[in-house]
């Protein structure tokens, strides 16, 4: 009887540690509990000179949440924003940037926060033959660096990008547009080349756009309008192909035809 109450107990001592070091493993360490926000933000940076940006975050944001009025709490906002960024997680990066510039409008560094948020745009840009919406709102970001801090190296910076997010959105308008050409929708094709030509003017585009509007208006039969869209592709670009083409569906000539590859 005595034995059977010894092996009880060790079975019941065997659960007890059991339940005990499950308990234990359950529970997450903190390893940044009691931390000051100067050591905080020194191991956050020393990820980041690592190249460990998600392993910073959350140093970053530890001071963000806990220590919101302390000196390092502006710096902390902004390096968790661009790690955000460097780690490709955009829609984050824009969110925190948005909370620094609301939190921190009167810091030196607001300039390049809001230049940073172009930027988790403008990196989203791919193919114009996507939605176009994240260009849009590139175009709306960098126009927001460039009115607000026009003296800025960002702002020099943005307008060079602000060529390429309009050369993108005019890419969009020349696909719909040819798409609508195609389709014998020629009105709407009209619509899109029209915009081009009125609102992205400095892109590649512009050329072949002209020229569309040629064609577009030859096929309704208004060579009034045809005419006058060949006239401001002679006069402005002369050596251009697009030119070329417009001159031979105007005047056709058999003999000294320009062979057409569009």
């Amino acid at each position: 009887m005595e034995r059977k109450n010894i092996n009880k107990i060790n079975i019941i001592a065997i659960i007890l540690s059991s339940l005990l070091i499950f308990s234990c493993s359950s529970k997450k360490v903190d390893e940044l509990a009691g931390l000051t926000p100067e050591k905080l933000y020194s191991d956050g940076m020393k990820k980041m000179h690592k190249q460990e940006y998600k392993g910073s975050i959350k140093y970053f944001d530890r001071i963000s949440q806990e220590y919101p009025y302390s000196p390092l709490a502006s710096k902390a906002q902004l390096m968790e924003s661009y790690a955000y960024y460097k780690t490709a997680q955009f829609e984050e990066s824009v969110a925190s940037l948005e909370d620094y510039i609301n939190l921190y409008p009167g810091e030196k560094s607001v300039a390049y926060a809001y230049y940073l948020k172009a930027l988790c745009y403008y990196d989203q840009i791919v193919d114009t033959k996507l939605d176009q919406s994240v260009t849009e709102e590139a175009k709306t970001a960098l126009n927001d660096v460039i009115n607000r801090f026009p003296d800025s190296d960002y702002a020099r910076d943005a307008s060079f990008k602000l060529s390429l997010v309009f050369d993108h959105l005019a890419g969009k308008e020349m696909d719909i547009g040819r798409f609508y050409q195609k389709d014998g929708d020629v009105i709407a094709a009209i619509n899109r080349f029209e915009i081009v030509v009125q609102q992205y003017q400095t892109t590649t585009h512009i050329q072949e756009a002209l020229y569309r509007l040629v064609e577009c208006y030859h096929i309704l039969g208004i060579d009034s309008e045809a005419k006058k869209y060949a006239a401001v592709l002679g006069n402005n670009y002369p050596e251009s192909k697009w030119y070329l083409y417009s001159y031979n569906l105007l005047v056709p000539d058999k003999d000294a035809a320009v062979s057409k590859n569009k």
